[in-house]
């Protein structure tokens, strides 16, 4: 068979890499963009497969879509979520939204690295990558999350083998890799708990399973990345280009 040039073979990318890379979204959500027609190439409709090259128009509804510069870091920016806000653009109950806290860009937007429901508080990624964002997420990849888990009362033995061993929940059967206690005063106690998964509302349910009450919950370890501990609530702080070099290679993704 012969062989493809090398420039013919890179001159090309598949439209939903390219909007992924983009910081639209994640690849997955892109593919979904492109199913319901929301995507053209040079005025017209795209479909699943569609390759691009760096001179051709695409447009998102109204919106143009510039073709990511090569080599170019991604921005990624940690913020110290307090318990009350939500993790999205917008709420029907008009609740807090942090996204109106986070430095405005051009030309690309914020992508939330997984989520924080609305009494949870801690550490959240954001990201104009959306490979990187799914590849921190996607369960296959099982990144660990790690949380401050302040219960009342405390476990007993039996509990945390649970834990450890697996419950059966709603939606399957989740398990900790890792219990610590931590100690506590009076009614309060605090675990270190670490799992490879990030489902809704998961480690809540999970002590719930257990007939336990978790009074307050903190994610302080997204994979390799740790909440600063000079990080105030509602305050974001931006990873330098070495910081982001670093957790793109351990990502295994290009890091220019």
């Amino acid at each position: 068979m012969k062989s493809v040039p090398k420039s013919a073979a890179t001159s090309s990318q598949k439209l939903h890499k390219v909007l992924a890379q983009a910081g639209l979204g994640s690849r997955r959500a892109m593919e979904h963009w492109i199913r319901e027609g929301r995507v053209t190439v040079n005025g017209v409709v795209a479909g699943i497969g569609t390759r691009v090259k760096p001179h051709d128009l695409i447009k998102v509804g109204r919106r143009e879509v510039r073709w990511p510069a090569p080599r170019r870091l991604p921005r990624v920016l940690l913020y110290h979520k307090p318990e009350g806000e939500i993790t999205s653009r917008d709420d029907p109950q008009d609740r807090p939204t942090l996204f109106e806290k986070l430095p405005k860009l051009r030309g690309a937007k914020w992508v939330a690295v997984g989520r924080l429901d609305y009494n949870t508080c801690g550490l959240l990624i954001f990201t104009t990558s959306g490979e990187l964002a799914n590849r921190m997420m996607h369960p296959r990849f099982a990144v660990e999350r790690e949380y401050a888990v302040r219960t009342l009362g405390r476990l007993s033995e039996d509990q945390v083998a649970k834990l450890k061993s697996g419950i059966m929940l709603d939606d399957g059967p989740a398990h900790c890799t890792l219990v610590e206690d931590e100690g506590g005063e009076g009614a309060n106690h605090w675990y270190r708990v670490v799992l490879a998964e990030g489902r809704n509302r998961v480690v809540r349910r999970m002590f719930r399973a257990l007939g336990m009450t978790v009074s307050r919950l903190m994610r302080v370890r997204f994979g390799t990345v740790s909440l600063p501990p000079r990080l105030k609530r509602g305050q974001a702080s931006e990873l330098e280009p070495g910081e982001v070099k670093r957790l793109l290679r351990w990502l295994d993704l290009p890091a220019g």
